[in-house]
């Protein structure tokens, strides 16, 4: 999962895209990049966070261009080193640029394709190469001379048909034009936005709208499954469902990804997940349990906390404090990593937790770490009772399509029940949405469950999802 921002504009767009990026913090600390087109790419990218990477914003001179990509990485696949960072770039056959975000999941067969039938030799294994390489391996087949529209929708084409998994991508095509596309099944986000100026329209793409608030950019819409949108060197919009499947949105996304003041297919993050606290409160009620207060984990559990406590007339309470300077826990490289941010980032307030019987809401459960040390906490807080409610059914299986749940090993509901996991992290009870209630809310809106139910929409076997384990088992290793 990453963050990944595109803006086509008539002057120098450097600055607009770290400002952006920083929008999209919250989808990847490993690493940020932009590259920028102005007759030549220009490149800079680093390890860490944008302010890091861009301490100088005011100097922007060495990545001046009229459009560019900016990335924020979150390593799944490929490990967290500047090797892997993007944005990526190719000279042939034309001058190509792209960001992604997402998964490829036949990355091994796609490598070898691309070795022994287009004679072309990655020096990564991030997966924005595999898409890049693709695309400008079927590019090269076109008439480079008179290229058309038609023949870049095509392309996208076959590359969706080559490229499996999960992704949403932005390119720029060296003097020809922007590119954006997604998945044929639309797993990972893509929004699209546009801002006037005395110069004529700014486009830009992103991973969430958010970064258009920031910008000061109008929302126009989400880019559909299988979409491909192309906007040439005179401005013009061209859109087209490339090659599409069963629409199967990751409702990770309104769980945890992304920001509560994002709307992504006309739903409002923030809101969403109030939704699910408020269908929440019915399962904590027929477990019979009685709490003084509710508490959230900031600060993704907040509006679930405050929807469930609204629902159940049971006080909320702000609990934990939260340091703002610790970043995303989740999305660290290490489980030392995420253990050593846990510890640093929250703290309780004694007085709100003592003597009182406690229910904590937790975005998901993964790996169970988080949720013991947060059990630890609130009981030498003096707590009690502690019950440890998480607005996400039961994680069991890999995700395969971009999130950091890819090893089955690591996932503490693939091998215990609820009362072994409250038993593990020293809770009272540990509570789950349902899985039946969360497909409810989006009977509405195709969404993937894979993480809870094992069923991937693109149809994987279990020889990838072991070779999707092993990969990023490897990955781990020091």
């Amino acid at each position: 999962m990453c963050g990944i921002l595109g803006i086509f504009g008539h002057e120098d767009v450097a600055s607009e895209l770290i400002h952006g990026l920083t929008a999209l913090q919250h989808r990847g600390q490993d690493s940020t990049g932009v590259v920028t087109f102005n007759g030549n790419f220009r490149v800079k990218k680093g390890l860490g966070h944008v302010s890091q990477v861009f301490d100088d914003t005011k100097n922007t001179q060495p990545i001046k261009g009229y459009c560019g990509l900016g990335h924020v990485r979150y390593s799944t696949v490929g490990t967290p080193n500047l090797h892997n960072a993007q944005p990526f770039a190719v000279h042939y056959p034309f001058g190509l640029a792209m960001v992604h975000n997402g998964n490829v999941t036949n990355f091994i067969t796609l490598r070898k394709y691309l070795y022994e039938e287009r004679h072309r030799l990655l020096e990564t294994s991030n997966d924005v190469a595999l898409i890049l390489y693709t695309f400008a391996s079927e590019l090269e087949q076109k008439n480079l001379k008179h290229l058309s529209v038609e023949d870049i929708f095509e392309t996208v084409e076959a590359t969706q048909e080559r490229v499996e998994g999960a992704y949403s991508a932005i390119a720029i095509i060296a003097n020809r034009g922007f590119l954006a596309f997604t998945d044929p099944h639309g797993i990972r986000p893509l929004v699209m936005g546009k801002r006037y100026t005395d110069k004529g329209i700014v486009y830009a793409l992103a991973s969430e709208t958010t970064c258009f608030d920031y910008l000061g950019y109008e929302f126009m819409r989400d880019l559909e499954p299988g979409e491909a949108v192309f906007i040439d060197e005179h401005r013009q919009l061209h859109s087209r469902i490339c090659r599409q499947a069963s629409p199967a949105f990751c409702v990770f996304e309104y769980i945890y990804f992304s920001r509560e003041d994002s709307t992504i297919h006309d739903r409002l993050v923030a809101t969403e997940r109030v939704r699910m606290g408020k269908r929440l409160a019915a399962t904590f009620q027929r477990a019979k349990l009685e709490p003084d207060i509710i508490i959230d984990v900031p600060n993704s559990a907040y509006f679930f906390a405050s929807g469930m406590a609204e629902t159940l007339d049971i006080p909320y309470r702000r609990g934990l404090a939260k340091n703002p300077f610790i970043g995303r826990s989740f999305i660290s490289p290490t489980q030392a990593k995420r253990e050593l941010l846990v510890r640093q980032k929250l703290n309780p307030l004694h007085d709100v937790i003592r003597g009182k019987k406690v229910a904590v809401v937790d975005d998901s459960i993964v790996r169970g770490t988080t949720a013991k040390h947060l059990v630890s906490l609130l009981r030498h807080s003096g707590a009690s009772e502690v019950y440890v409610v998480s607005a996400s059914p039961p994680i069991k299986f890999p995700c395969i399509y971009g999130i950091d749940m890819s090893i089955k090993q690591e996932i503490i509901a693939a091998h215990y029940r609820p009362e072994e996991i409250a038993h593990y992290v020293g809770a009272d009870a540990v509570i789950y949405q349902s899985l039946e209630d969360l497909k409810d809310l989006y009977h509405d809106l195709p969404c993937c469950y894979a993480c809870f139910s094992g069923e991937y929409p693109t149809g994987v076997t279990n020889d990838v999802v072991r070779q999707i384990e092993e990969e990023r088992l490897c990955a781990k290793k020091p």
